[in-house]
This record gives structure tokens, sequence and C-alpha cells, in this order.
């Protein structure tokens, strides 16, 4: 019986270490490549000088720092909603719902202009290209990313 608790113990903490341990190598909270990793391999492709990728590097962080309390709204927003939606407040959802399709539009009216500013470092040969690129991923994605903006609406 001793044998039989002992091998069970063992299996079950095994079992949890092996589920708990982290991912290897890119794997990490923001899915397979990290934080960012799509836009930088996109990017990539344009073969961008030294100077054009720290220029577009300042923008980034720049970006980044001039946004954070926006970053930060968005994420308490999410967070409200989440424990409207466990507590089963409707009309409390209802009006995150609203707060939170207005934080996107205003994050999707920056990220454009930041993607604008990005425009202005390239070559215009680097712009036909990086058009054509992003034509290509649109393609691909097809109707998928549009129903992306509904996720929060269950």
């Amino acid at each position: 019986m001793k044998t039989t608790i002992t091998v069970v113990a063992v299996l079950a903490l095994s079992t949890s270490l092996a589920i708990a341990a982290p991912g290897e190598g890119k794997r990490g909270k923001h899915g397979r490549h990290g934080k960012g990793a799509q836009g930088q391999r996109f990017l990539q492709k344009l073969n961008l000088t030294d100077a054009q990728q720290a220029q577009i590097k300042q923008l980034r962080e720049s970006f980044r720092e001039q946004n954070k309390a926006a970053f930060a709204a968005m994420k308490q927003t999410r967070t409200d909603m989440k424990a409207a939606r466990e507590a089963n407040d409707s009309g409390r959802l209802e009006q995150l719902r609203g707060v939170a399709q207005s934080q996107r539009e205003q994050f999707k009216a920056k990220h454009e202009a930041l993607n604008a500013q990005i425009l202005t470092v390239l070559t215009p040969e680097q712009r036909a290209q990086y058009e054509a690129l992003k034509a290509e991923r649109k393609a691909r994605r097809g109707n998928g990313a549009e129903g992306r903006g509904n996720r929060g609406q269950q």
C-alpha cells in the first residue's frame, strides 16, 4: 500500500512539474515568438539599413512610452470587464464594452500614426515592398482578423 501511494505521489508531482515548467526558448507570455516578433520579422524582409532600424526602434520605444497610460487603461478595462462578467453585472459589462470599443478605436488611430511615421523612414522601393507584404499578409489572414474585435462580447 505504501508503495502505491508513493508511486501515485511521485507521478502526480512529476506531472505537475512538467505542466508548470516554463516553455523553452522562444515561448513565453506573448505566444510562440515573444512580444513584437511578427512585426520585427515583417520589417526584416525589407532589408533595412542599420540607421533605419535604429530610427524605427526609437519610434516604437517612443510610442510605447507615450502610450503607457493608454495601455494601462486598456488593461484595467479588460480586468473590470472580467470582474463584471464573473459577477453577472450586465449593466456594468455593457458600459465597459463601450469604453473598450472607444479605447480600441483610439489605439488603432495611434497605431496608424506610428505606421505612417515608420513609412517615412523607408525608401520608395521599401515602401512598395512593404505594401506588397502587407497585402500578402492580409490575403493570407482572410476574414479571420475581423472577428477578433468581438472577443469581449460573449
